[in-house]
């Protein structure tokens, strides 16, 4: 049994769900319908002064454009992120060498040079992990040297 709208399957729901967040969010269409709604029931002894329409005016122009850069922004994101994957991607077969921290029974920090051979790489939080030898996990950034295998 479904505990939220979310949940369920059934096509109804999921249209109920798109109408609350439709109604919840006010978008350039709803701030037009209320400037066109608000010239049409003006007073007309009382018009709206020049000044305010030019101020509201400016206010959809700029909601606008802000709309239109955040969905740019939004696909050059996602461009990143493929990018980043399928640039990654080349690593595989190839050996790499990382950096790893180790502490000495003293309480001393030693950095040792770790190589493995990169098997996979996947995508987690929106940062390219590749798998090293089926065992390691390392962030593309820590890679410090890539070379050929050596056969």
């Amino acid at each position: 049994m479904p505990n939220t709208i979310t949940d369920s399957l059934y096509l109804s729901e999921f249209q109920k769900q798109q109408q609350l967040r439709q109604r919840n969010d006010l978008d350039k269409d709803a701030f037009l319908r209320i400037l066109i709604t608000q010239l049409q029931n003006q007073d007309p002894l009382n018009p709206m002064e020049d000044k305010e329409f030019i101020a509201q005016m400016a206010q959809f122009t700029s909601l606008e454009q802000m709309t239109n850069m955040n969905n740019n922004l939004e696909k050059f994101l996602e461009q990143q992120q493929q990018s980043s994957l399928l640039s990654h991607s080349e690593l595989i077969g190839k050996q790499v060498g990382w950096e790893v921290e180790r502490r000495n029974e003293n309480g001393t920090v030693r950095k040792e040079l770790r190589e493995g051979m990169v098997t996979s790489v996947k995508f987690k939080n929106g940062i390219a992990e590749l798998v090293i030898d089926n065992e390691f996990f390392i962030q593309g950034k820590d890679v410090q040297t890539v070379k050929l295998p050596s056969e």
